[in-house]
């Protein structure tokens, strides 16, 4: 870790006295900076100088070139990147609201840890940089450019505060003093009569006073505080610690309750998906499902087991498809209705829904479609008659309760008829297509 040392007043009026020495080579004010002061004041005073650049009112035009050479010649070496400060200093030469003598400056001093060659500069005075300064024959490169040079390996910062974006800066500007105002000029008295609130010495005493008080972390908040309380702890708190053994047991109320009447609902379903029931066993199922709603949950009517119950007991299975409307399985019941083999039974079914609940018009559009199919599929001319006056007299009923939108069918279902118009109840369902089309 760099050792840091305390910046006394002395030494501070020593360095402000060496900035105002523009006069001499800046390369003889360099080594006096290093050959006055210890090298574990070098960062301390460095820091201090890096501290009051930013403010542009502290320094004239001819220090402000001083103070920049010392930052970069007190830390140079082959390698830029070992200064503290190179941050800054790049920051600084890229800087648009800066004079372009100070930018160029910088650069040459950036440029200067290239080669012994480039230090020429140095051997004139800060005032006779400025004197000869030719605006016309600097270009300034990009900030990108100049970071990827010269700050790419550049180590973090020696002394990095915790707080130091959040303090106040020890130096505040003063708001009756304008921005582009130098306290040196004669335009400083700026209205007849009213004449400077401190003078250069008064000034030289200030910027000494802050050189030997600048820190990084500024003016920063106290963060004293008392160490607060331990609440109580109140009941119920930690019972973790220390767990109780007062467990109540949780009685299961559906143990050994009666299950016959599900039993024998679920042996009367199985035996429908086989054969026909009588007619007292149809009553018996319609009226437990009608007696337990949830019943039919657990009935054992799964949606492969569906086919079969329509064509041995299509009442059955509409009671069941009906309680099972408002599901989130009767899609796939829906889906078995409208793949499965086309039949009297199936069709009853599917009319008898329409009758007792609202049903989807794209299922009611897709089974309408699988009845045409399967009608115009079947090869036997007899089994295809009889499917078709089924399937006639069918789209008859849904058309005239207005269960399905005669426009959603339309071509399809006029299609169908003139394909078997030899057929009486196809060519009545034609006309009653036109008369619902008129």
């Amino acid at each position: 870790m760099m050792m840091i040392g305390i910046v006394n007043g002395e030494e501070s009026y020593k360095l402000l006295k060496l900035l105002k020495q523009d006069h001499r080579p800046l390369l003889d004010l360099t080594s006096e900076f290093t050959s006055t002061f210890s090298p574990s004041l070098h960062f301390p005073l460095c820091t201090s100088l890096y501290l009051i650049l930013e403010d542009k009112l502290m320094l004239t035009a001819p220090e402000r070139l001083v103070a920049f050479t010392v930052l970069h010649q007190t830390y140079a070496s082959p390698s830029s990147s070992m200064n503290p400060f190179i941050r800054f200093i790049v920051n600084a030469a890229c800087n648009d609201g800066a004079e372009n003598f100070e930018r160029a400056f910088i650069l040459q001093l950036l440029r200067s840890s290239d080669s012994s060659s480039s230090k020429e500069f140095l051997k004139q005075s800060a005032a006779d940089y400025i004197k000869g300064f030719d605006p016309s024959a600097q270009t300034f490169p990009q900030i990108d450019q100049l970071q990827q040079q010269y700050c790419k390996n550049a180590h973090p910062e020696p002394y990095n505060c915790l707080f130091k974006d959040m303090p106040v800066k020890n130096v505040v500007s003063d708001p009756d003093v304008p921005s582009s105002c130098n306290i040196s000029s004669p335009e400083f008295d700026l209205q007849p009569g009213v004449q400077p609130k401190i003078g250069s010495g008064d000034k030289d005493e200030t910027v000494a006073g802050l050189l030997s008080n600048l820190t990084l972390e500024g003016i920063g908040p106290q963060w004293i505080r008392p160490r607060p309380p331990r609440l109580p702890i109140q009941d119920g708190e930690l019972v973790w610690l220390v767990p109780g053994n007062n467990h109540e047991l949780l009685w299961d109320s559906g143990m050994c309750a009666d299950t016959s009447r599900g039993a024998a609902i679920r042996d009367l379903i199985a035996k429908a998906t086989k054969s026909p029931l009588v007619p007292a066993q149809q009553e018996k199922v319609v009226m437990e499902l009608a007696n337990d709603p949830k019943l039919v949950y657990h009935c054992g009517v799964t949606p492969s087991r569906l086919p079969e119950l329509v064509e041995n007991n299509p009442l059955i299975a509409v009671e069941v498809l009906t309680r099972l409307i408002n599901s989130p399985e009767i899609t796939e019941y829906f889906t078995v209705l409208v793949t499965m083999e086309m039949s009297l039974h199936s069709m009853e079914v599917v009319n008898r829904l329409t009758q007792a609940v609202k049903l989807p018009s794209d299922f009611l559009r897709l089974y309408i479609s699988n009845c045409i199919t399967s009608c115009e599929s079947i090869k036997d001319k007899y089994m295809q008659n009889r499917l078709v006056r089924l399937v006639c007299v069918f789209l008859q009923s849904l058309i005239r309760n207005n269960h399905i939108d005669v426009k959603e069918i339309l071509i399809e279902v006029q299609a169908f008829c003139i394909n078997f118009s030899r057929i009486r109840e196809a060519a009545g369902l034609f006309r009653l297509l036109k008369t619902m089309e008129g």
